[in-house]
């Protein structure tokens, strides 16, 4: 197992770990909200059913329907909110990983590895953000000797807006493995929104019990 596939693994447990963390507190809003909707909707049929007798049975579901369409809308707010809210904190998490040094330097080594592999040139430029770039220039030797055979890396002298990770790319520019935090967690952002849905909301926002009928 390569060190990409190790760190997909890491952001996609902690996505799980977080997601429990909040799955109560999503449980308790999604209760209080379906109950100040269900309160309203008793309160509107009371002051509406003398209108629904005479609008019919077919313009009374519209309006029951336009309101489920509402609250609806609203969770689904709140349970975007919700994701939104884990996948920071995942950042928050990251840089607290970076702080074991010789772990994170390992992984960023393993990065730069796996993308000289894949990368078909011979010549490669590695670029990181100012706090990597001082990480890497120390351990540069150790990182050249790691790579692949008939390989050559160079340090860009230009740091890159990046949380952590490296971005490598061919010489000319052609070719590009984008292995910072931001490049990685776009390509696993559907795998890591279901996992935080599935633990945040296991029954999801369902609102048919109180609409349905």
């Amino acid at each position: 197992m390569t060190q990409a596939d190790e760190l997909e693994r890491a952001i996609l447990a902690r996505a799980e770990r977080l997601a429990n963390e909040y799955r109560e507190r999503a449980r308790r809003s999604r209760d209080a909200i379906l109950r100040d909707a269900a309160e309203k909707l008793r309160l509107r049929e009371q002051r509406e059913e003398a209108i629904a007798r005479a609008l019919g049975e077919r313009t009374y579901r519209q309006q029951v329907q336009a309101e489920e369409l509402r609250l609806q809308s609203h969770l689904d707010r709140v349970r975007w909110n919700l994701v939104r809210d884990v996948e920071q904190r995942l950042g928050e998490r990251m840089e607290a990983l970076r702080e074991d040094e010789a772990a994170y330097l390992k992984t960023v080594r393993g990065f730069i590895q796996t993308a000289a592999a894949e990368i078909e040139r011979e010549r490669l430029t590695v670029q990181a953000n100012a706090q990597d770039q001082r990480l890497l220039a120390a351990h540069w030797s150790e990182i050249e000797e790691a790579l692949p055979e008939g390989k050559q890396a160079e340090l860009a002298d230009d740091p890159i807006d990046a949380l952590a990770g490296v971005l490598v790319t061919s010489d000319d520019g052609r070719i590009r493995v984008d292995n910072t935090f931001e490049g990685r967690q776009a390509r696993l952002r559907a795998r890591l929104q279901q996992a935080i849905l599935e633990r945040l909301l296991p029954s999801g926002f369902d609102t048919g019990s109180i609409f349905g009928g």
